[in-house]
C-alpha cells in the first residue's frame, strides 16, 4: 500500500515538472521585441578554450574575425589546454591571440577562469564564449551589442547545427537546438525569464563576473552552473536570437551518448552543488527566475526517476494479471508520442529553415533520439561522468556554399 502511495505522490511531483514547461512554452508564437540597433561601443573579449582542435580552430577564429563590427572593439583569444596537437599554431596562424593556462585545466570552467582572471585590468566591457568547433555569424557582436546596450548583462544567442545534413544523429541535433530556439526561448523572453546559456554563444558582463569574483563554475556543465547561479542572483539571461553561433553536432549516436551524459551528469552535479542558492532566491526579488532554474537543474534527475511509478503500474499490472491490459495501454501511449515527436520534428525542420529533404532521415530518427533521454539520464543518475571527455572535432562538408544555408542566415540591418 505504502508503495502505491509513494509512486502516487512522484506522479503529482513529476508533473509539476511538465505542468510549468507547457505553461511557460505557450508564449512561444509571439515574436519577443528585437533590440533597438545602437551604435558598436561595447568592447568584447571572445574566449575559445580548446582542446586538440587544430583540424577546426581556425575557421573559428576567422568566423570572428570577419565580424561587421569595429575591429577596434574586440579581441579574440584562444585558450589552448592539455593539447597535444598544433591547436595553438593553427590558432595563432588564424589571427587568434593566445593565452596560455598557467594552472591544470580539468574541464571548461577552469580555463574560462584563467582567461578572466588574466584579463580583468584589459578593459573589456564583456566577455564572449564560444566553442573550437563553432562557426560565428557575422552578425553576432553587432546583435550582442544591441543587447548590452539594452541593459542586458548576460545575454544567449541562437544556436544552430553546422552539419545538419551530414547524419540522422547530427540532424536531430539540428531539431533539437531548434526546440530551443523556437519554443523554449523566444516564450521565456516574452515572460521574463531566462534564455537556456548552453555553453556556447553566450556573452557576460565585466560587471556580472566582477561581482562572482571571476568565472564562478566548478563542474562540467559550467552553462548550467552559471545559469543556476545568474538565478540566484536574480540576473536575467537575455534571449538574442540575431547573434546565431553555428556548433558542429557529433555524427555517431554513441558519440552523441557520451556527450549527452556529460550534459546530464554535469547538471545533476551543477544541482547538487547550486540548489541551495537558488532555493534561497524564491524570496527575493526575481521568484520566477528562480523557480525556472530550480525545474531546469532538477529536470534531469526528475526525467529519470519517472520510471519508478511506471514500474509500479507495470508489477501491478503483472500482479493483478493486467497483462494484456498494460501492452495495449504501453502500445498506445508509445504509438502517440512517437507521432507526437515525428509531428514536432517535422515542425521544426519547417521553421527552422532546414527544408532539404536529406533531414528527412533526422526526421525519423527524432522520437528514437528523444526517448533516449530517458536512460542516459538513470545512468547519469546513477553513475555520473565525473570528467571532461573532448568530443573528437573534423572538418564538416563546405556548408557555407549551399544556397539553402544561405538562406538560414539571419539577414543584417545595414546599419548595424
Amino acid at each position: 500500500m505504502w508503495i502505491h502511495s509513494a509512486a502516487d505522490v512522484l506522479s503529482l511531483l513529476l508533473k509539476v515538472f511538465s505542468i510549468w514547461f507547457f505553461i511557460t512554452a505557450l508564449l512561444f508564437w509571439k515574436k519577443p521585441k528585437k533590440y533597438p540597433i545602437k551604435a558598436p561601443r561595447t568592447r568584447f573579449a571572445c574566449l575559445i578554450p580548446a582542446r586538440n582542435e587544430e583540424a577546426v580552430i581556425a575557421d573559428t577564429v576567422q568566423s570572428l574575425l570577419a565580424q561587421r563590427y569595429p575591429r577596434a572593439l574586440y579581441d579574440v583569444f584562444v585558450i589552448p589546454n592539455n593539447c597535444t596537437d598544433h591547436t595553438q599554431t593553427a590558432a595563432a596562424a588564424a589571427g587568434a591571440k593566445i593565452l596560455n593556462c598557467t594552472h591544470p585545466v580539468r574541464c571548461k570552467g577552469d580555463a574560462l577562469r584563467q582567461a578572466m582572471d588574466a584579463l580583468r585590468d584589459e578593459g573589456y566591457d564583456a566577455y564572449c564564449v564560444f566553442d573550437a568547433d563553432n562557426h560565428v555569424h557575422e552578425g553576432f557582436l553587432g546583435a550582442m551589442n544591441n543587447a548590452f546596450c539594452a541593459g542586458a548583462r548576460v545575454a544567449k544567442g541562437a544556436l544552430r547545427a553546422k552539419n545538419p545534413y551530414q547524419s540522422p544523429v547530427s540532424g536531430c541535433y539540428a531539431l533539437y537546438y531548434s526546440l530551443f530556439d523556437r519554443i523554449f526561448n523566444p516564450s521565456r523572453a516574452n515572460l521574463g525569464l531566462s534564455a537556456k546559456l548552453v555553453g556556447t554563444g553566450f556573452a557576460v558582463s565585466r560587471e556580472v563576473i566582477e561581482a562572482t569574483g571571476g568565472w564562478p563554475t566548478q563542474t562540467i556543465a559550467e552553462d548550467a552552473e552559471f545559469s543556476a547561479i545568474c538565478a540566484a542572483m536574480g540576473e536575467r539571461v537575455a534571449w538574442v536570437p540575431e547573434a546565431v553561433t553555428y556548433d558542429e553536432a557529433p555524427t555517431a549516436f554513441k558519440t552523441s551518448v557520451t556527450q549527452r551524459m556529460r550534459w546530464s551528469s554535469g547538471i545533476m552535479c551543477a544541482a547538487r552543488r547550486r540548489l541551495g542558492s537558488v532555493l534561497a532566491a524564491i524570496t527575493g526579488s526575481r521568484p520566477g527566475l528562480a523557480v525556472d532554474s530550480l525545474l531546469f537543474l532538477c529536470a534531469p534527475a526528475a526525467q529519470a526517476i519517472s520510471v519508478l511509478p511506471m514500474a509500479e503500474r507495470i508489477v501491478e499490472s503483472v500482479w493483478n494479471g493486467r497483462t494484456d491490459t498494460l501492452l495495449l495501454a504501453a502500445g498506445l501511449g508509445l504509438a502517440v508520442s512517437g507521432g507526437a515527436m515525428l509531428l514536432l520534428a517535422s515542425w521544426l525542420a519547417l521553421t527552422a529553415g532546414v527544408r532539404d529533404r536529406r533531414i528527412l532521415k533526422a526526421v525519423a530518427f527524432f522520437p528514437l533520439f528523444m526517448a533516449s533521454w530517458l536512460p542516459i539520464q538513470i545512468v547519469s543518475l546513477l553513475r555520473p561522468a565525473r570528467d571532461w571527455k573532448p568530443i573528437r572535432h573534423g572538418a564538416c562538408p563546405d556548408w557555407r556554399r549551399s544556397g539553402e544555408e544561405a538562406r538560414r542566415l539571419p539577414r543584417l540591418d545595414k546599419s548595424a
